[in-house]
């Protein structure tokens, strides 16, 4: 029976249905029915109501009433059953688990029409996530950071080959993954060793690829004995992964007992955990070599050094333009030169410890705190409005610096270019 559509098979199901449920309720009431005539005929019986021959008479009437009942009954029965075996096989033509319009535990359905709006009214399934962006594209999106970039890929290459070369059954030459990265904040040094950890991951020398971010409070305790625990808290965390711990020189200071004993556990865990755990200690380019030769243990497992080299003032405000691209904000032209204005002049100002991206970031968020109070006394502000740095919203009194003019001052360049400049220049001679 085809129930694609047409409204009398709908109404013929229905019907059988109905009819099914006439059979079922004449069943029951012949049953009992009968079975109560049953009963009224054995308490006469039994309160001696009938006498004699009467007596015996009744009683077979009434087991006679009884057993033909329950004949019906049983017939009855069977002739549901049959008829339920014919809807079984209508619903498994419908394709559906339901007795015309009644579901099996016997609550109404809606008709096909409304089963479809209902589908449709369903939440959407979640859509899968979308697979991650492969490490080594991440490392070459950075801004700058060539040598890094150079660093970073000829290490990781050579780890992926000593690892091919083991599972090979090859000699494979011992190499200590454990980094020693230096330099000024705000250089990528986190960024970088985060996607370190995956490309570890990716090449099979970490199992599980994750970054836990520690600094001297994170893993010093004020008390003696308790400062191992904390530690071991940290390294069970970084297990499979990448422990990062930034401005690492902080441990080792004079008669400090604590630092030590942080050391003391990290260098363990490190001989403990070789194939499972990789430590990057990060600082100062100065105070960090004097904290890696301050102890024989430290010298022996550290001996790869990265050095994050400072921005220069065009990877800087190519850092701002990517922070206002990211967050939906445009600047206008008149403003990009007062923004490079802003930038040297900071950069000028901390020659030693200038925290480079950090720096940009903290500027970019002091230009939109601006540009916000500005538009907010907008009585009805466009979303052009809302997107737009304006000259105004660059509060600090700073001569603009044209791109053409500072490249030609040579004051200006010597103290503004960086070191990856130089570094950049130096291997470009070398080449």
């Amino acid at each position: 029976m085809d129930f694609n559509g047409d409204d009398k098979n709908w109404d013929t199901l229905d019907r059988i249905n109905k009819l099914h449920g006439d059979i079922m309720s004449g069943i029951y009431k012949d049953f009992f029915t009968a079975t109560n005539d049953a009963k009224e005929a054995a308490k006469k019986f039994l309160n001696g109501q009938n006498a004699g021959a009467g007596i015996d008479k009744r009683a077979g009437d009434a087991h006679a009433d009884t057993e033909s009942a329950l004949k019906n009954a049983e017939d009855a029965l069977n002739d549901a059953k049959s008829m339920l075996g014919e809807l079984d096989a209508m619903r498994a033509e419908m394709g559906t688990k339901s007795y015309g319009n009644r579901s099996e535990n016997g609550n109404a359905e809606e008709g096909p029409q409304a089963q479809t709006q209902n589908a449709e009214a369903q939440p959407e399934e979640q859509k899968p996530a979308e697979p991650e962006e492969d490490p080594m594209e991440t490392l070459d999106k950075l801004i700058g950071l060539d040598s890094i970039k150079h660093d970073v890929k000829e290490l990781t290459d050579f780890v992926k080959i000593q690892k091919l070369r083991q599972d090979q059954g090859l000699k494979s030459v011992p190499v200590s993954l454990h980094l020693v990265f230096t330099g000024n904040p705000g250089t990528g040094k986190t960024t970088v060793a985060r996607i370190l950890a995956k490309l570890y991951k990716q090449i099979g020398v970490l199992s599980k690829g994750q970054l836990v971010e520690v600094d001297r409070s994170g893993l010093v305790a004020g008390y003696v004995g308790q400062t191992a625990l904390k530690t071991q808290e940290q390294i069970q965390k970084a297990l499979g992964g990448v422990l990062f711990i930034d401005e690492a020189y902080a441990l080792s200071q004079k008669d400090d007992a604590f630092g030590q004993e942080a050391i003391d556990t990290i260098l363990k865990a490190m001989e403990d955990h070789r194939d499972d755990l990789v430590v990057i200690v990060a600082g100062y380019t100065g105070p960090m070599e004097e904290f890696i030769n301050s102890n024989p243990g430290l010298k022996s497992r550290f001996n790869k050094y990265i050095e994050f080299t400072d921005y220069s003032v065009d990877e800087l405000e190519a850092i701002f333009d990517m922070n206002c691209r990211k967050y939906d904000y445009q600047v206008e032209e008149e403003a990009k030169k007062q923004v490079r204005a802003l930038i040297v002049q900071r950069k000028l100002e901390k020659p030693e410890n200038f925290a480079n991206a950090r720096e940009v970031r903290n500027l970019f968020e002091e230009i939109i705190t601006n540009q916000a109070r500005r538009v907010a006394a907008m009585e009805n502000p466009t979303q052009d409005d809302m997107m737009t740095i304006a000259l105004q919203d660059l509060r600090e009194d700073v001569e603009p610096v044209a791109p053409s003019e500072e490249a030609a001052s040579p004051e200006a360049e010597d103290k503004v270019t960086t070191e990856n400049d130089a570094s950049v220049e130096t291997e470009s001679d070398s080449e």
